[in-house]
């Protein structure tokens, strides 16, 4: 049975909606952001860690972009001409004007306040981007957000850390980015603590969440770094590691 071309109001039943289309039709398009987490993370059904979702973002290949576009305007957005002649190399995006809702696709790499190649990430059967990658965007933000927050907890709550992705949070392939960048490294190290402090914020219990931050960070800490990166880690913060991302990232 063909989809509907108007998007629907619910976003949960939107996202739904298109995650089934890209799976009919085998485009590369994996949901990330928030509602990546939602559909990973049963804990963000209820409270404390229940939100509300505002956009659709994807990430998908730059050698995708036409058949993207296409899958899109054919489920009722309109592309955001402007932004997509100027940015689309790297990025578009599109509207669903009668719900007021963007959709952003990143292409090839998610590119925020750190850049993550997300190329070889992409080809797989799931309909979102593995856990690691979800933790790795919402990580990689310098100024995080309580929404930001809330889907760590819930990641880190509903997954285990491995040495795999499979259902579990790939603490090897999260090792393996922090030991070659040290600016997005110091990024991890500084939201840790935040993550822990949200935790006691919204009286959640501690484990298994302090557990598998520990888990990730001995697996970081373990793993050899170049001496550019070392290098790097002298200068430290007296030259900013990051880059000042755009209004309407992620939601």
């Amino acid at each position: 049975m063909r989809e509907p071309s108007i998007p629907q109001a619910d976003i949960i039943q939107e996202a739904e909606r298109l995650t089934a289309a890209v799976q009919r039709t085998g485009t590369v398009l994996k949901l990330t952001g928030g509602l990546g987490v939602y559909f990973h993370s049963p804990s963000t059904r209820r409270e404390p860690l229940r939100r509300e979702y505002r956009d659709l973002d994807f990430v998908s290949l730059s050698g995708q972009r036409v058949a993207v576009q296409r899958l899109l305007e054919d489920l009722g957005y309109a592309p955001d001409i402007p932004f997509n002649t100027l940015q689309g190399q790297r990025r578009l995006r599109f509207w669903d004007a009668r719900h007021r809702r963007e959709v952003d696709v990143f292409l090839d790499q998610f590119r925020m306040c750190h850049v993550i190649d997300l190329r070889d990430r992409l080809h797989t059967a799931d309909a979102c981007l593995a856990p690691a990658d979800l933790l790795l965007t919402k990580m990689q933000v310098v100024e995080i957000n309580q929404k930001d927050l809330i889907d760590i907890m819930a990641l880190l709550h509903d997954h285990s850390t491995a040495d795999g992705d499979a259902d579990t949070i790939n603490r090897a392939y999260i090792a393996g980015l922090a030991a070659r960048d040290w600016g997005l490294h110091r990024t991890l190290q500084l939201n840790t603590p935040r993550v822990l402090d949200a935790l006691k914020r919204l009286a959640l219990p501690p484990e298994p969440i302090h557990s598998r931050l520990a888990e990730m960070w001995q697996a970081i800490e373990g793993q050899p770094k170049s001496v550019a990166w070392r290098l790097r880690a002298r200068v430290g913060d007296r030259v900013r590691w990051y880059e000042v991302p755009e209004e309407g990232g992620p939601a």
